[in-house]
């Protein structure tokens, strides 16, 4: 069974940073990319980041382009965001998600994802 932790969510201010960290279970973890999202509530799920098996390619939503980075460890198992410039409108719950199949190459937001974290809260205030 595939498991996801994210942490390093918390409370900021406008303008600062946050590091964002998904750990993942199981021994396969380089084969697969690997994608964020956020959802607020009442709202429909948003990407935010994507990035390849090998970490060489990434995605980007437009509303985080240039403010958050991606990148993966794949020695430790570990997909980061790292989100900078932080916005009152960032603040969301943010997931990390896993295909179910490590032909799934897609770092878009529009492949589909067999397992999330339980998602790690980001509040920015004004």
């Amino acid at each position: 069974q595939v498991q996801l932790v994210e942490s390093g969510g918390g409370l900021v201010q406008a303008g600062d940073s946050l590091r964002l960290s998904c750990a993942a279970s199981g021994r396969t973890f380089s084969s697969y990319a690997m994608t964020w999202f956020r959802q607020a509530p009442g709202k429909a799920r948003e990407f935010v980041a994507g990035i390849s098996r090998d970490g060489g390619s990434t995605g980007y939503a437009d509303s985080v382009k240039g403010r958050f980075t991606v990148s993966r460890d794949n020695a430790k198992n570990t997909v980061m965001l790292q989100m900078n410039s932080l916005k009152p409108e960032d603040t969301t719950v943010y997931y990390c998600a896993r295909p179910m199949y490590s032909s799934t190459s897609d770092i878009t937001g529009r492949g589909i994802n067999a397992y999330w974290g339980q998602g790690t809260q980001v509040t920015v205030s004004s």
